[in-house]
């Protein structure tokens, strides 16, 4: 991983993570797995709407106590068996951020507090290591004029 240098980070800078059912591709089959992410601002408030997610329940956290000399920290709320999001550190520090912008986000969850009422769903299973292929039958068919100046 990136060492990454940051100027502007306290201690107790806010910022929200939750808790996502993802699933992984394994020898064909598809298993279910929990990861602790990071969750930005915009992010939150469509949540916040009623979007249906993948996210179980989400905290508010300052940064120091997810990130501990560079290394992400497992939260107690969150189950043992939980993973980190890919890059989470890289990500936590862009959504703190994203709260130094946006203050009044701080309020829908606030600091020390957990909130477990999202529009719950996996029906669309968010599949983290999917690979997508490109056929030859995806091309969209086009006019033979689409591109001429008429």
């Amino acid at each position: 991983m990136a060492s990454v240098t940051i100027l502007d980070i306290q201690p107790d800078n806010y910022l929200v993570v939750g808790l996502a059912t993802c699933f992984l591709k394994l020898e064909g089959e598809v298993v279910e797995i929990q990861v602790m992410e990071p969750i930005p601002s915009a992010a939150l408030e469509a949540l916040m709407k009623g979007v249906p997610t993948s996210y179980q329940f989400a905290c508010g956290v300052t940064i120091s106590s997810i990130v501990n000399e560079g290394e992400p920290v497992l939260l107690p709320e969150f189950p043992s068996s939980a993973q980190f999001g890919e890059r989470f550190v890289e990500r936590a520090i862009a959504a703190m951020r994203t709260y130094q912008r946006s203050p009044q986000s701080q309020s829908l969850i606030p600091l020390g507090t957990t909130y477990g009422e999202f529009n719950y769903s996996v029906e669309r299973k968010r599949i983290l290591n999917a690979r997508r292929s490109v056929r030859k039958e995806d091309n969209v068919k086009q006019h033979e004029y689409t591109h001429k100046v008429l």
